[in-house]
């Protein structure tokens, strides 16, 4: 990874343009540069406080509305059921395929963001969002509500997916704990606040208002990121940017050899316009500059101006593979997935067994599940925070330099208490202790849980540097799938054994992620590694 300092003299040095095939290229592909630190205009590293902070709160408010619109439903259930004559499984639907929905187009809006940027996706979801809330508030069958609700969670599926990629734009590695347990925040409270605000509006003003709500408030996002939003994208530190100016100049190379042998007359001052790429004549000289081998080679701005993009040249699913075959990736991906699975079991049992064995109403029970709300906000922030702490200290005992997994010692402290408090959660469930108990095991089991999730949220980002919103739309999709099977899975393993048993089966399955998380820890540089020299070996593996 090219520290601060060495991303800064490169930035700063001369340049000399060379032209592709020349034999000063060959001195060029043995400069690697870290591509999150590549020369751009307006770069968004640089931006003042005030602008990334802006940015921030617009995307944590989409967040906040992405996840709220998964929960705030759930009070009017029995009105919905009612008024649209519904039966219980087509109600349990338009929760599951929102959840199940949500995590897929997410790697759609990532490819698209790579051709027409950030600003574009998030101004083009959130619009289809408002339009399918407004729809939903207005059907008369439940065929309509669940078709709409599937449209919601594609729209929704931006903020989800692409928004820590954002995130990763604008803040340094040694930022972003911190600034993803801030966003991360915003998509847990959304869950919390929902069943309160569903039930308040339930009861006052019927079904129907809690979409037009959900609509007014994304309304407001669309126009902060219209009007208020700058977009973060640079092309120049995009791995699809970079795969393409590479094609694109074997592809002229090819060309001119075969002008070359069909036409000898034609004379190297006649060749067509060759891209033009740059070569740092310092780096040689920069002895403080710590560069990784297997790092990208990096193309700046002047190489890509006439290089055009289409979607089928960042089809997702190469880099999808890519990321997907790296050991390291595939656990902390699971490991997420499981997390995210939890947290849904969790919430929508609890409902269950407040409203069956407590006899309590929608809106108590959303009062009772605001405890896990505010234990996960508070392991987000304190998890992220941590996060940056343990890496900065990490890096400086290690001479300066850091590598993405030193970040994953700081979920180490979480994992002693995870398991054992989920235990414990099973157990005053199933005893049907004072609901007091149920509350603090319930923020407990969010607290430690998201700790980890944090860590292994800027884990995923830091190493795959520029592929943040690929792998970020993965992430969401191992998470909403997992999430799914879950809530299928809850109730009827719930009513089979009970909420001891269940949720005993649940820390035995929390062990299983933390010792995937572990096994990156210890073994992910290794791993990942290995992948990175063959990539450098075989550049069209990229």
């Amino acid at each position: 990874m090219v520290s601060e300092e060495g991303a800064q003299h490169v930035q700063n040095s001369p340049h000399i343009a060379v032209e592709v095939g020349s034999p000063v290229i060959a001195f060029y592909n043995e400069i690697k540069t870290d591509i999150e630190h590549a020369t751009v205009e307006d770069d968004p590293l640089r931006w003042g406080n005030a602008c990334k902070t802006a940015i921030l709160l617009i995307v944590s408010a989409g967040s906040l509305i992405a996840g709220l619109a998964v929960s705030i439903q759930n009070p009017a259930n029995a009105q919905i059921q009612s008024d649209l004559r519904a039966s219980s499984s087509e109600i349990s639907w338009t929760l599951s395929v929102f959840i199940l929905v949500q995590g897929i187009p997410g790697l759609m809006w990532s490819a698209i963001s790579e051709i027409k940027g950030r600003k574009f996706v998030y101004v083009s979801s959130v619009a289809l969002f408002v339009v399918a809330s407004a729809i939903v508030a207005v059907s008369k069958t439940i065929g309509l509500v669940i078709g709409m609700r599937a449209l919601q969670a594609a729209g929704s599926s931006a903020l989800m997916s692409i928004a820590a990629a954002t995130l990763a734009d604008i803040y340094e590695p040694h930022e972003r704990g911190t600034k993803m347990g801030l966003y991360y925040s915003a998509p847990l409270l959304g869950p919390a606040l929902g069943p309160i605000l569903g039930g308040v509006l339930t009861q006052t003003l019927g079904w129907r208002s809690i979409f037009w709500f959900i609509a007014i408030c994304a309304g407001v996002v669309l126009l902060a990121l219209v009007f208020l939003f700058k977009d973060t994208f640079r092309k120049e530190r995009s791995l699809t940017y970079q795969n393409v100016l590479q094609k694109r100049t074997k592809e002229g190379e090819l060309q001119h050899q075969h002008l070359d042998k069909s036409c000898p007359a034609f004379s190297a001052t006649e060749k067509p316009a060759q891209p033009v790429l740059e070569s740092t004549t310092s780096l040689q000289q920069t002895g403080d500059l710590n560069v990784e081998a297997n790092s990208p080679t990096i193309a700046p701005a002047s190489s890509m101006k006439d290089v055009n993009v289409s979607l089928a040249d960042v089809n997702p699913f190469p880099p999808l593979l890519k990321i997907v075959t790296r050991l390291n990736n595939i656990a902390i991906l699971f490991a997420s997935g499981l997390i995210f699975a939890f947290s849904y079991s969790i919430s929508y049992t609890c409902s269950r067994t407040l409203s069956e064995h407590y006899d309590y109403d929608a809106l108590q029970i959303g009062l009772v599940l605001l405890s896990y709300g505010i234990g996960s906000i508070c392991g987000s922030l304190l998890g992220g925070r941590w996060s940056d702490r343990t890496l900065a200290k990490l890096k400086q005992e290690n001479g300066g330099k850091g590598y993405a997994e030193m970040r994953l010692i700081s979920t180490r402290p979480a994992m002693w208490f995870l398991p054992p408090v989920i235990i414990g959660y099973a157990w005053v469930c199933e005893k049907r202790v004072h609901v007091a108990a149920i509350c603090v095991m319930l923020c407990l089991a969010g607290f430690f849980s998201t700790w980890v999730y944090a860590s292994t949220l800027a884990y995923i980002i830091d190493a795959n540097p520029g592929r943040s919103s690929t792998v970020v739309a993965t992430n969401s999709a191992f998470r909403c799938v997992f999430a799914f099977v879950a809530i299928e899975a809850a109730i009827p393993i719930q009513v089979a054994i009970g909420d001891g048993d269940l949720y005993t089966l649940w820390a035995g399955i929390m062990i299983i992620m933390e010792a995937l998380i572990l096994a990156v820890l210890y073994k992910g540089k290794e791993w990942r590694e290995a992948c990175e020299g063959e990539d450098q070996r075989d550049p069209q593996k990229l």
